[in-house]
């Protein structure tokens, strides 16, 4: 009888390495790859580039697969105490780091059956890692940045999202990374605001950029990253207008674009009633989010409801009736927006809304009851937090502060702490030379 080997990888990209180890497995006998799934590999690492169903297709036309199975967490327990193998097959390389718990995991549960650890040793000059930097180096197509939005929600307890504005800070958010208890903490991806827009034109965000010009800052961030992107669209315009918004950003690559139900000259909505604001009605915003969903081409591109019955005061019974038509009418996310200092009437909507909806993904922007903590967020089940600002309003502070510094001292000498040397801002982004 043929001994059951079993071999767990995510297969986002195959190299020999991991043709080694299929090779050593078969010849061990029968061999189950454990593919992991999308959510179990955004647990410790990035998305992967390929979905499962595609990654699958690819392992099981693979010499010496017998068959694949989804592995939904990292941890191996499930599939091995339901398969019983005799022999797992894993390359020597995860000893150390975020995998080491996971193999001695492994080890253990082996041991109920007498099972046996098989570690192929590391092959060397070859690495996934290396191989998804050069990728991000040539950078993605709009298709496949597109649906990564609904990816990345499907696969994270929550979606971390930042603010740019320009290529510059559009290439922080998609660097920008810690590593916590061995795991890889980062943005998801970008916020393109109309508040900092408008802010970075010198101008009020009164929906005054034209755009024409907002395109152009989009194309300027989407030129130089991989990650997904958020338009904000403010009101989205008359119905007869967003047609042609939602085409121009699809076409580009935009996972989404987020509208608000408010009628009238558009001011930042943390002026509240004292703007002088008005909601519009629900019907008039409905036909508004169907025009634009009718208009897309594609399933990936997603049309996101803001509900500004808090901001205004209307209430949370005229918020949640908002979000239940808001829904009806094709709406593919809800982002329930305050003013509040507290988090209390955020988290009281969101409580009442997945009475009712347990899918449709909550989007919120903290920037007032910024004391919240993504895990409070995750327990009332939201899905996308948005930092909308905090880049813009970290530069103009500290840009303010060398203007000043130069005009007291009549040089910039003592500006030098508060600026980076010129030789590293020169060296700041690779030219595309093959000697970079």
């Amino acid at each position: 009888m043929s001994k059951i080997v079993y071999v767990a990888m995510s297969a986002d990209f195959l190299h020999h390495g991991h043709l080694n180890i299929i090779k050593k497995a078969s010849e061990l006998g029968v061999v189950t790859i454990g593919l992991l799934t999308d959510e179990a590999i955004a647990a410790y690492k990035q998305l992967p580039y390929l979905n499962f169903d595609q990654r699958k297709i690819i392992v099981e036309n693979l010499k010496g697969v017998t068959k694949v199975i989804p592995q939904i967490t990292l941890d191996y327990t499930q599939n091995l105490k339901a398969l019983k193998p005799d022999f797992v097959v894993h390359g020597d390389d995860w000893t150390t780091g975020i995998q080491k718990d996971t193999r001695n995991q492994v080890i253990n549960t082996l041991k109920e059956w007498n099972g046996e650890l098989i570690e192929v040793p590391y092959t060397d000059g070859v690495s996934s890692t290396a191989i998804k930097e050069t990728i991000k180096k040539i950078g993605v197509t709009p298709d496949s940045r597109r649906g990564r939005l609904r990816r990345l929600i499907e696969a994270h307890d929550i979606v971390r999202i930042l603010e740019a504005h320009s290529g510059l800070t559009g290439l922080i958010v998609e660097n920008t990374k810690t590593i916590k208890k061995e795991k890889i903490s980062e943005f998801h991806g970008m916020w393109l605001s109309s508040l900092t827009e408008s802010i970075t034109h010198g101008k009020p965000d009164i929906e005054i950029v034209s755009t024409t010009s907002r395109v152009q800052t989009l194309e300027d961030i989407l030129e130089v990253t991989t990650k997904p992107l958020i338009y904000d669209g403010d009101s989205g315009g008359r119905a007869e207008h967003f047609v042609f918004t939602v085409k121009t950003l699809e076409r580009l690559g935009v996972s989404a674009i987020i509208i608000e139900d408010k009628v009238g000259l558009k001011k930042n909505s943390l002026f509240g009633k004292d703007g002088g604001q008005a909601q519009d009605s629900i019907e008039n915003f409905c036909h508004k989010i169907s025009t634009g969903k009718k208009a897309q081409v594609t399933s990936e591109f997603m049309v996101i409801a803001r509900i500004e019955s808090l901001i205004l005061e209307a209430g949370l019974e005229d918020a949640l009736t908002r979000a239940s038509e808001y829904v009806k009418a094709g709406a593919d996310g809800v982002m329930i927006h305050s003013k509040s200092k507290s988090f209390d009437e955020i988290k009281s909507f969101c409580k009442r809304f997945r009475e009712s909806d347990i899918d449709t993904p909550i989007i919120v922007v903290p920037s007032t009851y910024n004391t919240v903590k993504e895990q409070e967020l995750i327990e009332v089940g939201v899905n996308v937090v948005i930092y909308a600002n905090h880049l813009l309003r970290a530069a103009y502070p500290a840009m303010v502060n060398v203007a000043e510094t130069i005009l007291k001292d009549e040089s910039s000498v003592n500006t030098n702490d508060n600026c980076m040397p010129i030789k590293e801002i020169i060296n700041l982004i690779p030219t595309g030379d093959s000697n970079d």
